[in-house]
């Protein structure tokens, strides 16, 4: 017992030297926006005193897309698609809460609950009825769950390396690992209480370089750049609590369960065959559960292809966007309260 003990105080001198060290300070919100903002960037207030980065970009007589980034990332995630879609489509995209420009918020409610709200705050600020909706990782399970949510108001589904149900993310841990969790290790992690108090005040320049690198498969699109963007979003003042907020809770909701089968709505699946963080095999159980899905996969890839490989995904939305018939899509001149009747 004495022993443990001792070896109690010695990690905890440890720990605090480690914050000491390695402490680094906030970026100032107004330094980190004058960086990453673009001549699109928007900003929606809401009745909660959250501020909403977004941009509505693109052809705007075009079928709309919205699309929704993947956690601790950003909208600027889908800057390629936007150059390759916006000639034909209207593309917004949106910082979620603790994330990208929209940063920390006041309520600190950081749940998908949340991420719908703002999202559908966001398109009725928009004026926008009806949409294709798309997202990558966590924003592809905001997809999905809005669409649930508001059937009406989604045409179409594009989910990229989407989160799915939960039963689905312990049975592909468990069946293809044989342990509970192989997710990289910065992610494994920030599930520890323990760590979570301490990357609160640390310099996380090498976990996000690590993340990121893993995320994109170590493609060559990694560049200093790419890894500062993240880096610079994730410290900007206020993020690093929220991001230790939503990772204290992204594994309660466990328990619950969705029936994906109500989504008729025409669903396209992209893919990274070498996907580190959700295996290509959750893309199979999507293909299984929705009733209208088209899959494509993509080998070499990993977790983010719009950025890894943006041509070749691009092009498999634009051939998607056009299969859809006009029934599917209709550049419709009904009020959003009137789709909400449906």
């Amino acid at each position: 017992m004495i022993l443990l003990k001792y070896l109690g105080y010695i990690l905890a001198f440890l720990m605090i030297i480690t914050v000491i060290f390695m402490y680094k300070k906030p970026i100032p919100v107004d330094v980190v926006d004058a960086r990453y903002t673009s001549p699109s960037s928007q900003f929606l207030m809401m009745e909660n005193g959250s501020r909403i980065h977004y941009r509505d970009e693109g052809n705007r007589q075009g079928k709309i897309i919205v699309l929704l980034h993947g956690s601790s990332a950003s909208l600027h995630t889908w800057e390629p698609w936007v150059e390759l879609l916006g000639d034909e489509f209207r593309i917004i995209t949106l910082d979620l809460p603790g994330h990208g420009l929209t940063g920390a918020v006041p309520d600190n409610d950081y749940t998908t609950d949340a991420y719908i709200k703002v999202l559908d705050a966001v398109v009725r600020h928009l004026a926008v009825p009806e949409f294709v909706l798309g997202g990558n990782s966590m924003g592809g399970q905001v997809s999905w769950r809005y669409t649930l949510a508001h059937p009406g108001k989604v045409t179409a589904l594009i989910l990229v390396d989407a989160m799915g149900l939960s039963e689905w993310w312990l049975e592909s841990q468990t069946s293809e690992t044989g342990k509970p969790d192989s997710r990289p290790m910065v992610f494994q992690l920030l599930a520890k209480p323990w760590f979570r108090a301490i990357a609160m005040r640390l310099d996380t320049y090498y976990l996000v370089k690590w993340g990121v690198e893993a995320a994109y498969n170590n493609s060559p699109v990694v560049t200093d750049d790419l890894i500062m963007r993240y880096y610079e979003l994730a410290l900007r003042k206020g993020t690093r609590a929220a991001t230790m907020t939503r990772f204290s809770y992204s594994e309660q909701n466990f328990s619950q369960t969705y029936d994906l089968s109500l989504i008729a709505r025409p669903t396209l699946i992209i893919w990274g065959e070498e996907d580190s963080f959700i295996p290509v095999s959750i893309a199979s159980k999507f293909e299984q559960a929705l009733p209208n899905t088209t899959l494509v996969t993509f080998s070499g890839v990993g977790h983010i292809p719009m950025e890894e490989i943006p041509e070749e995904s691009a092009n498999t939305v634009i051939e998607f966007m056009h299969s859809l018939s006009p029934e599917t899509y209709t550049q419709t001149t009904d009020t959003i309260e009137e789709v909400e009747e449906r």
